[in-house]
């Protein structure tokens, strides 16, 4: 459950938010880490010294469902001379450690990011007549949270979340997410580590596929350059009704020219897909037709390896349903209680760890190879052909229901098991084609 209340109002678990100049004996009884984030928040609006927050009643590390203690609410007035609309900003507490004694986050030092080293904040813009936050973005804020802390998977500038649903449950297209720098908020110095701030921007679908075949900080920028569809500040709106491309077809000129010009930074998604070898019949258990290459498997680069690792550890999701657990219609003014199932999607996890090449396991040749996407996964199809191999990258595929990989090489890359002479080979359930 959550309540909602001033930041300033007596807390069950937390007293109220003090300013930088909180009287010595008050601040020595707060939390540091939280602390040092409310004396950034009180930076920037110092008119606001008990904002409006949605707060958890039963806190996370007593048991409750929701990971984020709050999230503060507060009027923006932006500037209409640069074409800032007025708008609701939200900011997190929680993806950092904000108690350093353990109770969430294990304490590693003051040099190394607080926490998962960020909080999250949102910019949705204000609608005329409206005098109060509407809620739905801490709803929002804490899935992608929940996402967070069950998967260890961190999020940077840049990343795209595929959602499948309007943001706020309306019927709205703005139904995806991409993550960049807030353009307000400086990072905080705090006892427990340095913490950043990462905006969710809401986007079309054709946004979101244009950053996948492209990449996101280029999507990111074409949006600044549109006032209606976030100006400078990136902020949203759920009434939007037009793509950036719609709004001014010439930006499609400019992605296509960037994949052109630089091809995808996307080198691999989690997805629904799966591969089956036609080189022998399916109740052999063994492939006597496949041969090793070699007395020990080749290996994809370190670095290349190590993309492939970094990007499915972020869990870029690709299937028909949201990658991070759905907002509960049902839940507008509280937060969801059901925590999600972990998506640890990485090459590293427990359960895909048979897919990382060693020497136990043999690379085998194929001759002929079936590929299994769902159609979502099918459409990037073109990506990994236009944005990755085509400037001599890799892209990989991912299942999200067991170990399978399915990776495209080119032949620009360096130590792949598959080659032009034996273009299709597997290790385990990985394939390189």
């Amino acid at each position: 459950m959550a309540e909602l209340r001033p930041s300033g109002a007596p807390g069950p678990t937390a007293p109220p938010a003090p300013g930088p100049t909180a009287p010595p004996a008050f601040a020595s009884l707060f939390p540091p880490g939280l602390h040092a984030i409310y004396g950034e928040c009180r930076r920037l609006y110092p008119d606001q010294p008990n904002p409006l927050q949605v707060t958890a009643i039963v806190k996370y590390w007593l048991g409750g469902p929701d990971p984020l203690d709050y999230v503060s609410m507060y009027r923006n007035v932006g500037s209409p001379s640069a074409n800032i609309p007025e708008h609701w900003h939200y900011i997190s507490f929680g993806l950092s450690d904000l108690y350093g004694d353990n109770r969430v986050h294990e304490f590693t030092g003051t040099d190394g990011p607080s926490g998962f080293g960020f909080e999250l904040t949102f910019r949705l813009k204000r609608e005329t007549g409206e005098s109060a936050p509407p809620t739905w973005p801490a709803e929002l804020m804490q899935g992608l949270a929940r996402y967070v802390f069950q998967s260890e998977n961190t999020f940077c500038s840049g990343d795209h979340v595929s959602w499948h649903s309007p943001l706020d449950n309306s019927e709205s297209r703005i139904q995806h997410m991409l993550l960049t720098e807030d353009p307000q908020m400086q990072p905080v110095q705090t006892p427990f580590g340095v913490v950043t701030f990462l905006q969710i921007v809401g986007v079309c679908t054709e946004e979101l596929h244009s950053a996948q075949q492209w990449n996101g900080q280029g999507i990111l920028e074409l949006l600044r350059t549109v006032p209606v569809a976030g100006g400078p500040w990136l902020i949203t709106d759920m009434r939007r009704g037009e793509t950036i491309f719609e709004i001014d077809p010439h930006l499609q000129e400019r992605v296509d020219k960037g994949i052109e010009t630089d091809g995808s930074n996307l080198s691999g998604v989690s997805a629904k897909c799966a591969w089956d070898d036609l080189s022998r019949p399916p109740e052999d258990d063994e492939d006597s037709r496949s041969i090793c290459i070699g007395t020990q498997p080749r290996r994809l680069s370190g670095k290349d390896t190590e993309q492939i690792r970094e990007t499915l550890r972020r869990g870029l999701e690709i299937n028909s349903k949201p990658v991070l657990p759905p907002i509960n219609p049902q839940r507008q003014n509280g937060l969801a209680h059901d925590r999600a199932p972990s998506r640890k999607d990485s090459l590293e996890s427990d359960s895909s760890t048979a897919i990382i090449p060693h020497e136990l396991i043999r690379t085998r040749q194929l001759e002929s190879v079936h590929l299994k996407f769902n159609q979502e996964s099918g459409a990037l199809i073109p990506l990994c052909l236009r944005g990755r191999l085509l400037h001599g990258r890799h892209f990989t595929y991912k299942s999200i229901t067991g170990d399978m990989a399915i990776t495209f090489v080119s032949t620009g890359v360096e130590g792949a098991f598959a080659t032009e002479e034996h273009p299709y080979a597997a290790h385990g359930p990985w394939l390189q084609l």
